[in-house]
């Protein structure tokens, strides 16, 4: 790999640049549970890179599937034109969505995907003359992307508040449906059903004929992994109906198996309106996203001369034939290996050992829910950050472990191929980074 001999150029997101440049983690290479940094060094990876290489690293149908429609089609539009491979993703997707939600739009990151969840939910309601619905409803701790759209849906301070006047009708957010009794929880609390009808308090205040969709994680995953139950995304889904409103899952995360489903709309039985997807549909080895949406939205844009276009929306790299070889194989290792099922069968494996880590120092609370959990520490009061910020560093350099934070609290969300010694292993590592901390 080629080495820089010059830090400067390169403005990294989502990071301490200048601490950054001064003491680099450099990620060479990547087979399996594993990256290696330049010297060989093996680093056992807790966070499947960034949520999204499910499958491990290094996988070699993939690699070869990308290298051999590299050679034979490099690029291809999808405005006006398409090629094969987009048609047998998209087929392949829609077959493990929930029922009713048989469309795929296509983007390049899940970003991408938030935005045009939202852009089809507005554009669809002035396809049926409903065009006073703008209202977005988003939630607390909420993460959609770093678009304006997602932003402003989103429930993040830090990714908002820079940025100034945020989209118009998106100023309401439910509550997180999480709060301090449900601490140390093993898997999904028993949301009480008061989180969900907050919904209602805002339909009273704007009116539900104003308010076109409500988006929501199943588990809002960077905001450190706050898991809910099913019987509250039921109740999501009951008032969106009652009032007319679309309901989105947002499953940039969640989709592909870390929930021990390829959705996990699946898992909790509640179909919503539009489904993102993201990461791991290419297991991250190309960028690749999109939406799922329901018959009844597609058909919706199908009307007028049917040389009309119907969606004035797209990237030029949506569908890259890259992308889609890279999916399309991805999704062959995640059938053949039963990923998705190793993924649920780990779950209470990866649930009791986290849970060891109550009474470690700094540890006020710990979550999970199907192959992800969170560590939550107190934060420094004269420093917030601070304390997550030297967990990325002591793992790397002592404990020979990536992992990932937000704020003051670690995310685990190891590839699905991980075993029960190599938990064992991430959580031990992690236990070691807790005593060292000051």
């Amino acid at each position: 790999m080629r080495q820089p001999n010059d830090l400067s150029a390169f403005w990294l997101p989502f990071t301490p640049n200048r601490h950054f440049k001064t003491a680099p983690r450099m990620l060479a290479r990547a087979e399996g549970m594993y990256y290696y940094d330049e010297s060989g060094r093996a680093l056992l990876d807790a966070c499947a890179g960034l949520w999204c290489v499910n499958a491990g690293h290094g996988r070699k149908p993939i690699a070869e599937a990308i290298a051999r429609v590299a050679q034979d089609l490099d690029y291809a539009p999808t405005f006006q034109f398409a090629h094969p491979e987009a048609f047998a993703l998209a087929q392949r997707i829609a077959a493990l969505a929930p029922e009713g939600l048989d469309h795929v739009f296509f983007v390049n990151s899940g970003s991408e995907a938030c935005d045009a969840a939202l852009k089809v939910a507005r554009a669809y309601f002035q396809k049926i003359g409903q065009g006073g619905r703008f209202r977005l409803i988003g939630r607390e701790k909420g993460y959609h992307g770093v678009t304006f759209a997602g932003i402003s849906v989103g429930g993040l301070g830090n990714n908002r508040k820079p940025y100034g006047p945020l989209l118009p009708g998106t100023d309401d957010h439910l509550l997180l449906p999480y709060d301090a009794s449900m601490r140390f929880t093993r898997g999904e609390p028993d949301t009480p059903l008061a989180f969900a009808d907050d919904l209602d308090k805002l339909v009273a205040l704007h009116g539900g004929e104003t308010i076109a969709a409500v988006i929501v994680e199943p588990m809002a995953g960077s905001a450190g992994v706050f898991p809910t139950s099913g019987e509250y995304l039921k109740r999501l889904r009951e008032t969106c109906d009652r009032y007319g409103i679309l309901l989105i899952f947002d499953e940039v995360i969640t989709a592909f198996g870390r929930l021990g489903h390829a959705f996990a709309a699946e898992r909790y039985g509640v179909v919503p309106d539009i489904v993102t997807f993201a990461k791991a549909v290419s297991n991250g080895a190309v960028p690749m996203g999109g939406i799922v949406v329901s018959n009844k939205i597609y058909d919706a844009f199908m009307g007028g001369e049917d040389w009309q276009i119907e969606l004035f929306h797209g990237h030029t790299y949506s569908a890259h034939p890259l992308a889609c070889a890279a999916a399309l194989a991805t999704l062959d290792i995640y059938r053949d290996e039963n990923l998705f099922g190793r993924a649920e069968k780990l779950e209470p494996v990866l649930q009791d050992a986290v849970h060891e880590l109550r009474g470690a120092p700094f540890v006020m609370d710990i979550r999970n829910v199907g192959m992800a959990a969170a560590i939550e520490l107190e934060p420094d009061p004269a420093a917030p950050g601070r304390r997550g910020y030297e967990v990325i560093q002591r793992a790397f350099h002592d404990e020979n472990l990536v992992v990932r934070v937000s704020g003051d609290t670690i995310a685990l969300s190891p590839p699905l191929i991980v075993n029960e010694s190599e938990i064992t292993e991430i959580v031990e590592k992690i236990r070691h980074v807790l005593q060292a901390l000051h």
